[in-house]
């Protein structure tokens, strides 16, 4: 319940569960195509919001996942960090979905220059087994009593096989600087698209983390969440499979493996722009 607490995302992950778990505050995210917030407007509504020092920690994704692949300004970590150690809270990154070389570095918080306190991450990290992990600084780490916080399946020793057998193919195929080529052919492949359509309001992404954001008219700005579902049915007609994201589900995101070879991902961005003539011509 911890984690539909934090989560903004009502639908389809908090509705019919409860209750939820009291003194968890949000702050808006710097959005640059929508919200463009500067950083002193950020410490403003956390001092209208709450006594920073009443706050254990502040946890916050490099790059917003399932709220539509959202890059924010390279100030705002930071300022995170400053915000931390000033009013003593912990930073946590949330890198559950741009751990692992995902973005271009092995933690996405390494673009920043900034240290969290704590790093959590999973999904790459054992290539499809069951999963998850947290690094810190020692001096949160070892607070707690040696194996007194865990479950019944931790340090299964399956999954910690294949995450190091993970940990060894990163580093011999040079998957993590391979992120920053695919993320390369992805904005060329995904401005290609742009040009054509103007329903495509922006394409942003780190690495091999891309988004494409549809809008209903790129002056307004509305949410085109209608068009991005018939979009995604016709390229799954055609045999092409991708998640959408965003609170308005209207942006299309990428997330291919870092192993995928280069004419494979040309025939996606070819299936992904024959399904906008399909939907859209």
């Amino acid at each position: 319940y911890l984690a539909m607490t934090m989560t903004h995302k009502a639908m389809p992950y908090k509705a019919g569960f409860g209750p939820y778990v009291p003194d968890v505050f949000r702050l808006p995210y710097p959005y640059p195509y929508r919200n463009p917030i500067s950083m002193e407007e950020l410490e403003r509504r956390l001092l209208a919001l709450v006594d920073p020092g009443e706050v254990a920690c502040l946890v916050v994704e490099p790059v917003i996942g399932e709220g539509g692949f959202i890059v924010p300004p390279p100030e705002f970590f930071p300022f995170l960090r400053e915000l931390a150690d000033r009013y003593g809270f912990l930073l946590v990154a949330d890198e559950v979905q741009t751990g692992v070389g995902r973005t271009g570095k092995f933690f996405a918080t390494e673009h920043y220059g900034v240290e969290p306190h704590l790093i959590t991450f999973a999904k790459s990290i054992a290539g499809g087994m069951p999963l998850s992990g947290v690094v810190g600084v020692a001096e949160v780490m070892d607070k707690p009593i040696p194996g007194a916080i865990g479950g019944t399946y931790v340090g299964n020793p399956v999954a910690c096989a294949a995450a190091l057998a993970v940990l060894d193919v990163v580093e011999e195929e040079g998957l993590v600087a391979r992120a920053d080529h695919i993320g390369g052919l992805l904005h060329r492949g995904l401005e290609r698209i742009a040009a054509r359509f103007p329903i495509v309001g922006e394409v942003r992404g780190l690495g091999a983390m891309v988004g494409m954001e549809l809008v209903k008219d790129p002056a307004t700005k509305t949410p085109a969440k209608e068009e991005t579902a018939r979009i995604q049915k016709e390229a799954l007609r055609r045999g092409l499979i991708f998640p959408t994201a965003g609170v308005y589900g209207n942006v299309i995101r990428f997330l291919v493996p870092l192993t995928i070879p280069d004419d494979a991902l040309a025939e996606g961005i070819a299936l992904l722009e024959q399904a906008f003539e399909a939907v859209l011509s």
